[in-house]
Formats: structure tokens, sequence, C-alpha cells
């Protein structure tokens, strides 16, 4: 069985009142002018240590750096709030240190991505916040958080108890019972709706699976969503195909209307922004069904058997490909990938990631012979040593099991074990040359010869 304690986020949609929807917008507008305020002190900074570099003024003459932490540009901006703000007294102070919070971690990530500290994409310098940009606010301290006995509202800061679309009953039972500590509240609005989530520490005691000793390989497509070793295959609902007859209707809508245009700095009319609220809750909606649906299968793939296992794939190079990008973003491979692994570190469950390069598709399951080449059109697996005829996709999950079953002795929860390509019965596997592949053929020694080819 899982245990220990995590920190788990619970998300409810709001219902506020005018009046409330007000306070929010006030409360967010007051965490982007406090973000905006923080950054241009900091650019202008930066800006004149620039300049006086340039004049050949020493460094330790220069004007004195600001500080970018969270604690010294709170201290800033309670010194100066009655000056550039004098309507800060209107919402909480947590809106206005939510943005500045926000502002230095940016500033962080920005400079430990210029000094190599930081792994993945460069993170450019922040920018300045719009009125239009995301609005959301994060509660710390004060008053938030849910109402005794009461499963329908949620309280916070400055604004008050805020009704809620369903009920709060399934945190509400870990707080009441002392199992979980709400740690801090984030409103934010999404699609024409306002959201709180709650970030809570929480001791979970999640079932072990009913099958503790079973091992199942899940093969991710497209065509179907997952084929199961168990020979399940777990179908691809296509909640964006479903839904591109309504999407290109709206967006038809929105190249009618008068849209923004920045060479022009010509502003976009109401009508067009009110097109892509719509094209906006679409997408949440087809977000939405799809997550759903996932959570569903990485759920039930968990709670049943003792080890998964998946591949490694390579999602953001398979999105690269234009005629199967927007099929392999609706399934959400990487998504389900993210919710087995934490729900398996909950229940105990282990999870195999295979080698990105292990060919589970060409290696047969019964025998363990590796097949040369596979097309992608052949769907149906033939065996040339043994014969086995099998759909491709279950021979690729099985062959994924079988890996488990393999390992003596493996790591805990979440662990990556690198697998060989390939196998001591492989076929031959000779790689192709000529034009079509545009690699040379080999010469000299260690080239493979077949049969009697004349040197003359």
């Amino acid at each position: 069985m899982g245990g220990g304690v995590v920190i788990h986020a619970y998300r409810f949609v709001l219902d506020p009142s005018p009046g409330q929807d007000d306070a929010l917008r006030s409360h967010c507008g007051g965490r982007r002018y406090a973000f905006n305020w923080g950054l241009a002190r900091v650019k202008a900074n930066l800006g004149q240590r620039e300049a006086e570099k340039s004049y050949g003024i020493p460094a330790d003459r220069l004007t004195p750096s600001v500080s970018w932490s969270a604690y010294s540009l709170r201290k800033d901006w309670n010194r100066a709030k009655d000056a550039v703000a004098p309507w800060w007294a209107e919402n909480s102070k947590e809106a206005y240190s939510s943005g500045l919070a926000n502002l230095a971690t940016a500033l962080g990530d920005w400079a430990d991505s210029r000094s190599g500290k930081r792994r993945g994409p460069r993170v450019g310098f922040p920018g300045f916040k719009g009125k239009r940009s995301g609005l959301s606010c994060r509660f710390t301290t004060g008053a938030f958080g849910l109402i005794d006995g009461d499963r329908r509202h949620v309280k916070l800061p400055r604004i008050g108890a805020v009704r809620t679309h369903e009920s709060t009953r399934k945190l509400a039972r870990h707080v009441e019972r002392g199992a979980a500590r709400i740690r801090s509240a984030t409103v934010s609005h999404r699609a024409g709706r306002w959201f709180v989530s709650f970030s809570v520490e929480i001791a979970r005691d999640d079932p072990a699976p009913t099958r503790p000793d079973s091992a199942v390989g899940v093969d991710l497509g497209v065509k179907s969503l997952a084929v199961l070793s168990t020979g399940e295959t777990v179908p691809n609902p296509r909640h964006l195909e479903t839904a591109r007859r309504d999407l290109r209707r709206l967006q038809r809508q929105a190249a009618r209307r008068v849209g923004p245009d920045k060479r022009t700095r010509r502003q976009p009319s109401q009508r067009w922004r009110t097109t892509q609220a719509r094209i906006a809750r679409l997408h949440t909606a087809v977000a939405n069904a799809r997550r759903d649906g996932l959570h569903k299968l990485s759920t039930r793939l968990v709670r049943t058997h003792g080890t998964v296992v998946l591949e490694d794939l390579n999602v953001s190079g398979m999105t690269k490909n234009r005629r199967l990008a927007r099929h392999v973003a609706g399934v959400g491979m990487a998504e389900l990938r993210r919710q087995i692994e934490y729900k398996a570190a909950w229940s105990g469950v282990r999870v195999h990631l295979a080698d990105r390069w292990y060919p589970s598709s060409k290696t047969c399951s019964g025998c363990g012979a590796v097949k040369a080449k596979l097309r992608l059109s052949e769907r149906t697996f033939r065996c040339d040593a043994c014969g086995l005829v099998l759909d491709r996709d279950l021979n690729a999950a099985r062959n994924l099991a079988a890996l488990a079953r393999r390992e003596t002795s493996s790591p805990s929860c979440g662990a990556t074990i690198n697998e060989p390509a390939g196998n001591p019965r492989q076929t031959r596997a000779t790689r192709a040359t000529g034009t079509a592949t545009g690699r040379p053929a080999p010469t000299g020694a260690g080239q493979r010869r077949h049969g009697n080819v004349s040197t003359a």
C-alpha cells in the first residue's frame, strides 16, 4: 500500500455574485500591477547600471543593484505603495505579494537559464503583463479555505464566502478528520469561469492493487488510445476530431470579425472577443473530456496491476510530423504517463519505462526474433521464425509486459530501465544503403557479405 504525506491540489469551479466577480478581478488586477511595478523597477536599475558601465565607471561606483528576492521586493513595495497605488487597501495584501513572488521566480529562472544552472529551453527575460492576460491570484495567509458545515461555499480574504458549482465534501472530509491541511488558495479565470485551487498537504493511504503480482504492458497509439497486454483495446474517443466541425465554424466567424493588428495597433471588436471566448470554451471542453478519460484509464491500471510498463516515447518529436501532429496531440500520451507515474507512487505500484529504442513492435512476443523492417502500414505482425500472426499493437504490448517479468530486481517506482535493443535471437537486421536512405555502402574490413560475391 502507498502512503505518506503529499501535496495535493483540489480545484473547484466558483459561482461568484456580480460584486464578488468585480472583487476577484480587482485582486487579479492588483497582482498584475505589483508585478509590472516591480519589473519596471528592476529594468530601470539594470538599464542604469549598463549605461554607467558604458561610460567607464568602475564596478564599485555603479548604482547599487536591486535585490530580486520576494522578501526585498515586498519591502520595497510596502514603502512605495502609498505613493504609487493609493487604492491598495481595496484588496488583500496577498494580491500584491502574489505578483511580486511570481516576479521573483521569473527573474530567478531567467538568471539560472542564462548562467546554465537551469535545464531545458532558454528562458527569456520576463515581460510586462497586459490587462487581458490570464487572471489569477494566490492567497497564502488570511482567512481562506472551507467553511465548517457548509459544503457549497469557500472563503477568500477580503471577498468572503463564494459559492461553488460543486460540493466540496471530497476535501472537507479529509480536513474534518485531520488528515489534510490547506496551505494556499489560488483563484484563476479560464474560458469564462472562475476556479479556486487549494494546495493541500494530505496523508494518502491508497489501496494496494488487486493483482499485485501482475504486469501489464501499455502500447499507446493513435488509432486506439492504448492496447494492453491483457488483450484489451482502449478506443480513442477523438474528442478533438468530434469538435472540429464547431471549431471550424467559430474560426470562420472570427475571421469575419475585426481582429487585432499589431502593426497598426488596431483594437479588436467586441464581437471578435465574444467569438474568441466561445472558441476558448470549446477547447476547454475538449481538454476536460480528454483529461477525464485519461484519469479513468490511469486509475484503473494502477488499482489493478502491480507493475505498469510504458514506452519512453518522444512525443515532442512525433508532433513535428505535420500529418500526425494533431492526432498525436489529441491522444495525450505524455499526460497519461504523468498520471500513471504519480498515482503509482501513491499505491506502491512499480512503473517500468522501456528504452526509447527498444523494438517492441518488431520483436516477436512468442520466440523473441526481431524483424529487420516493419512498415507502419503493416498492422499485423507475422513472425518469419515461428509463424506467429498477431495484431501489431498487441504484440508490442506483450513485449513490454515481458520486460518487467525478465527483471528479477528493480528500483523503486518511477525508475527508468534501459533495455538492450534486440536480443540474441534477432534475425538479419543490416541497414539498407543507397539513395533511399542517403547512406553510402560501407567499404573495407568488417563488411558483411552474403553469398558468393565476385571481387574481380
